[in-house]
């Protein structure tokens, strides 16, 4: 028997297998050589990366943000510790699954924490995703809680801004905005980074640059899962200065209930150093809201809002000045010799011009008047006949004299700027020429005659103080978190009121008589008996909104609709022999300047005049803007 070819078969077999995994282990090898090269040559600096950062990440501090006081250092807004939530895109292994976990624990919608991942910022795959700013402590508990099955997810404590009375001098302090992609290209070079938040209104705003601070890193080494193990390296961030502000907390509460259930303003101003003591604007708004951030209804809500509660108006908000304007008349009648003092003229009720009738406040008119008592009892048909003698163009130049129509420089933003109209500005403006009518009008106060409060604060601040244009300051020093003083902002003059002193104290004698005579129309800003001694000054004023009926009909106030009412003033200053403190009351809608401004005026005088400052530190102030007004 043979087995030759048997064994033949066999043997070219075994070879062909041999050959066949030799050929698998070779192409095994050469894949895996492939392999090897493609990762360590090809991407070998991306995985390089991605290992090193998952061993070592460099995490920023965020700095705390400048305390703001006020005058007597009291705080007005603060720092608090608040927890963040985020997540480390590439140590969280299946998104969806730790989303739907966190949805759960944080009982938060996981569509809202995908949108959130969705629209981080591409490029940089360790820097940490935001879900959550400011979570409760039910949250933080929570995230704790099932820390270990939250692989890539950290919780961060950051200082988080705090205003500490909601809506208080919201629009003086302003509030904090998050920074944007398009304020993001122009200030990265100052040091922010997407998610940071920054000043948007207000001083909040204005002095951004000393309140920021200075952010502060660390290195710290993690493991795979992104739980950090130790730090290996940590630069602490530089808080920001603190300011303290000129504002008392005393008169701005005082300010503010004043204004409560009305639209309006109500600026308190020292005129002897332009401190802003009170700068109320309402209706307000919480600032903290805006570090909160708000749901589409709550921001629909707040920019429909018919009164504009975001409008600061005691800087914004433009209306015609009424009988507040006056002072203005008598100046320039005096310095141009219109009239003297002694100058009577007969006050019927009613003055005719053309066919037209302008009427007095006073039915049945004053009678036969002076200059003096015309201003006391704010007689409309003598300042007709001042306004037709005088001309628009010579009232423009006395308004701009009193620093009408120019911003006052305060620094806050958005202030606006007025009106004051020439024959010019309605020739170039509307193509048609001016009036004579209209110049009586805008003797009143009315017209296309615009002013803000606190232009009328300085207007009146340098009646008071003898004739210098203070600028109105809102913050007084920058202090480091130490309390070492940086800055001392210091009291400012810009420029002297060009009047014959004895034209100046005529006005100042008039302003006085308004509230203190009998027949006054500022009788409502009397000082209660404890302050007899406090002599008020002032002038009130009814802007009207539409023009009055002309015929003898009387209109029920109540029955007008309420963006038809007259806007109500009252500027004042006391005590009026060496005025320490000057109030302008703006309500608008409100009716009557004399019943509805004066008494809110009075209101802030006796709450400061209880509480007023030693006088050698007033008068040590003072001493800056004498000096360099060359006094």
């Amino acid at each position: 028997m043979s087995f030759g070819p048997l064994n033949s078969s066999s043997g070219n077999g075994d070879r062909l297998r041999f050959q066949v995994a030799v050929y698998l282990v070779v192409s095994v090898f050469v894949v895996l050589l492939l392999r090897i090269w493609f990762l360590q040559i090809i991407r070998g600096e991306t995985y390089r990366d991605l290992s090193e950062n998952n061993r070592i990440r460099l995490e920023d501090i965020a700095p705390t943000r400048g305390i703001i006081y006020d005058r007597h250092g009291r705080i007005l807004v603060d720092n608090r510790p608040a927890f963040k939530l985020a997540i480390v895109r590439p140590d969280v292994g299946d998104l969806q699954q730790t989303l739907d976990k966190l949805s759960r624990v944080l009982e938060v919608e996981q569509d809202e924490l995908e949108e959130k991942v969705r629209n981080a910022p591409k490029g940089a795959p360790f820097r940490p995703i935001l879900l959550n700013r400011d979570m409760n402590r039910d949250q933080v508990a929570a995230v704790e809680t099932h820390r270990f099955n939250l692989p890539g997810v950290m919780v961060q404590i950051a200082p988080r801004r705090s205003y500490e009375r909601p809506s208080f001098a919201a629009h003086l302090i302003g509030y904090l905005g998050e920074i944007g992609e398009a304020q993001l290209q122009k200030r990265q070079t100052q040091g922010y980074k997407l998610g940071d938040y920054l000043g948007r209104y207000g001083v909040e705003m204005e002095w951004e640059a000393k309140l920021k601070g200075q952010r502060g890193g660390r290195q710290v080494e993690a493991d795979a899962a992104g739980r950090q193990l130790q730090i290996l390296r940590e630069i602490s961030p530089e808080p920001g200065h603190n300011l303290i502000l000129t504002l008392d907390t005393q008169l701005q509460l005082e300010a503010e209930r004043a204004l409560e259930g009305k639209a309006g303003a109500i600026v308190a101003m020292d005129p002897n150093t332009g401190d802003i003591l009170a700068m109320a604007s309402s209706p307000a708004f919480d600032q903290n809201q805006f570090v909160r951030g708000f749901t589409p209804s709550e921001w629909q809500a707040i920019v429909d809002h018919p009164l504009h509660p975001l409008e600061n108006k005691a800087i914004q908000g433009q209306y015609p000045p009424g009988s507040t304007f006056k002072p203005v008349l008598v100046a320039a009648a005096l310095e141009e010799g219109v009239i003297e003092p002694q100058t009577k003229l007969t006050c019927y009720g009613e003055y005719r011009l053309g066919n037209h009738v302008y009427r007095c406040w006073k039915k049945g008119g004053h009678g036969e008047i002076a200059l003096y008592q015309a201003l006391v009892q704010s007689c409309d048909i003598y300042f007709y006949q001042l306004g037709q003698s005088l001309g628009v163009d010579r009232m423009a130049d006395y308004a701009r004299r009193f620093r009408l129509g120019s911003r006052t420089k305060v620094r806050l933003n958005n202030e606006a700027r007025g009106l004051v109209p020439t024959s010019r500005w309605k020739l170039r403006r509307f193509g048609v020429r001016w009036q004579k009518g209209e110049d009586l009008v805008t003797a009143i106060g009315q017209g296309f005659l615009l002013v803000t409060p606190i232009q009328m604060s300085v207007f009146y601040a340098a009646i008071a103080n003898g004739g210098v244009f203070v600028k109105p300051r809102v913050v007084m020093r920058v202090e480091d978190a130490d309390g070492e003083v940086l800055e001392n902002v210091q009291p400012e003059a810009f420029g002297r009121l060009d009047l014959r002193p004895n034209a100046l104290a005529f006005i100042q004698r008039a302003l006085e008589g308004v509230v203190q005579e009998p027949r006054g129309t500022g009788r409502a800003a009397l000082l209660p008996d404890k302050l007899r001694g406090v002599r008020v000054a002032g002038k009130t004023g009814t802007a009207q909104v539409v023009r009055a009926p002309e015929d003898d009909e009387e209109v029920d106030e109540s029955e007008v609709p309420y963006k038809f009412r007259d806007h109500a003033w009252f500027v004042a200053y006391a005590p009026a022999e060496a005025p320490e403190i000057v109030v302008t009351v703006l309500v608008e809608h409100g009716g009557h300047g004399g019943s509805a401004a004066a008494p809110l005026a009075r209101q802030i005088m006796e709450t400061y005049f209880k509480n007023r400052p030693p006088v050698q530190e007033a008068q040590g102030e003072a001493g800056g803007w004498q000096q360099a007004a060359g006094r």
